[in-house]
């Protein structure tokens, strides 16, 4: 079983840098409250928190260390935001601060529908009240990620390696910026559509093997502290005709930039509900 560091330990890694301690108690949940209040959330959609059956939002937070007062860096949220509607509030409410890395707005080569796309996000969690002060920073292979060293206490990474497995150096580029934000005893928390091991990342799919992000990870300096299966699907066979979009939630019944196919017999892939996913935490030391 997973257990987290003890809460004073984790402060003095975070503070000091020093090795990690000896395994000991788990510690007490001080968020609980808080915790549940984000996940059960009004203002998150039925059909997001529909998806909790998937990505048990609890128990992965839990697993990744989140705690109080936290400064928790998300890396490319997307559309949906579906981890921002549960890490935002909850770090408005235990005095600590949600950051999206989301595009790089000083590249000569960013796209308005990027540009467009972060500012709605900004619009989305403009409420301090609810979200406490949402900000977006630059990401990217040129910017990196534009945060302070040593400035993070967690950074999440949500099913973004097979997008950048697509591009020679960019993960190791990513991996390298990640480890320079995090605190001494700072979390990078990781949760990606999963192959077999020993299979090679076939990002065209949306998934790569566990070894790919965690020798990254080592390359990196991070050092891999435990994964778990909480995420993960026994019945996903990662072999399906549009790759993991075929899954829910995207539903893919054609090839991109195909019109929808309304006779695709989607029977079997429903089934599967959604994908396989590793879900890994690392430490840097």
């Amino acid at each position: 079983m997973n257990r987290l560091l003890p809460a004073c330990a984790a402060a003095v890694l975070m503070l000091a840098g020093c090795a990690l301690p000896p395994p000991g108690p788990p510690p007490a949940v001080v968020s609980e409250a808080a915790l549940r209040g984000a996940i059960e959330g009004p203002w998150r959609s039925p059909e997001h928190r529909a998806r909790d059956a998937w990505r048990h939002p609890s128990e992965s937070l839990r697993f990744w260390g989140l705690q109080p007062g936290m400064t928790v860096v998300e890396i490319d949220p997307g559309g949906e935001s579906w981890w921002a509607e549960i890490l935002a509030p909850y770090a408005a409410r235990t005095g600590g601060r949600y950051i999206a890395g989301y595009a790089d707005l000083g590249a000569p080569t960013v796209s308005d529908a990027a540009r467009k796309a972060r500012a709605d996000f900004l619009a989305k969690f403009s409420d301090p009240t609810l979200y406490g002060q949402v900000a977006a920073v630059d990401f990217g292979m040129a910017s990196g990620l534009r945060l302070p060293d040593a400035s993070a206490d967690l950074v999440l990474v949500a099913r973004a390696f097979h997008n950048w497995a697509r591009r020679e150096g960019q993960t190791d580029r990513y991996m390298a910026e990640f480890a320079r934000v995090l605190k001494p005893g700072g979390i990078l928390a990781v949760e990606q559509h999963r192959l077999p091991a020993g299979q090679p990342p076939r990002p065209e799919t949306g998934y790569v093997p566990e070894p790919y992000v965690i020798d990254a990870a080592a390359r990196a300096g991070l050092v891999l502290e435990a994964r778990s299966e909480i995420n993960a699907n026994p019945r996903d066979d990662t072999v399906h005709p549009f790759g993991v979009w075929t899954l829910a939630p995207t539903r893919r019944t054609s090839p991109i930039g195909s019109p929808p196919n309304p006779a695709y017999d989607r029977t079997a892939y429903d089934a599967v509900g959604e994908s396989d996913r590793m879900t890994l935490r690392f430490r840097k030391p």
